[in-house]
């Protein structure tokens, strides 16, 4: 059993279209604060042997300038690499799938000894998504996959109740408990995605597909 209802509300999540390096971009971030200090959360999500415990195998050269390869999933360089100081810590990288690069940061923070601010920004050009696809789907497509990922690392390191590996990850999507998480989560984009400006019938829209998407459910 997983706490979903608290892993849900526990995630802020974000939307909105910014202009980099003269170029508009999708920007989608999500925050949640785990109950472990700063070193503890960096070693989980820095390390190999940590990152596949909660959200898949890697492999590669996690340093700064290294390239990372997931398992079945993303790749990409390292671009820039910050170990914790005076109680922050930042990592930038690549993701490169499926033939397009998109770039992923996550920041950390000391909130207390014992409490982390985890916050996850992903960005892409939005020449290179295509037009169909967020037509359809919205910010939910990459963002719920990130939700999945947030739950791992809220599981692993304690923040919410219940047990997930993530071998499981695509058999619990069927599952009752699996499909609550996925429309919690579908449908806290559909709000990011409203509050960045969107017709909410759309912005619904969209969640709807990407829940059908993430459950093989089709609606």
């Amino acid at each position: 059993m997983v706490d979903v209802p608290t892993q849900l509300t526990s995630v802020t999540r974000a939307y909105r279209v910014e202009e980099r390096d003269g170029e508009p971009q999708h920007v989608q971030t999500l925050e949640q604060d785990y109950p472990a200090a700063l070193a503890d959360v960096w070693e989980a999500v820095t390390t190999a042997e940590r990152i596949a415990r909660w959200f898949l195998p890697i492999s590669g050269e996690l340093r700064e300038g290294g390239r990372y390869q997931f398992e079945g999933q993303a790749g990409g360089e390292v671009l820039s690499c910050e170990p914790p100081a005076d109680g922050a810590a930042a990592y930038s990288v690549s993701w490169e799938a499926m033939g397009s690069v998109s770039w992923v940061t996550v920041r950390l923070e000391a909130v207390s000894e014992e409490s982390t601010r985890f916050e996850l920004e992903h960005s892409s050009k939005v020449a290179d998504v295509p037009a169909e696809m967020w037509e359809t789907f919205g910010p939910g497509a990459t963002g719920v996959g990130w939700d999945g990922g947030l739950l791992g690392l809220a599981l692993h390191l304690g923040a919410v109740e219940g047990s997930l590996a993530p071998s499981e990850a695509e058999a619990w999507a069927g599952t009752e408990e699996g499909r609550s998480f996925y429309r919690g989560a579908a449908d806290g984009w559909a709000v990011a995605h409203t509050a960045s400006g969107e017709d909410p019938e759309v912005a619904q829209r969209n969640a709807d597909a990407t829940y059908g998407f993430y459950t093989g459910t089709g609606a």
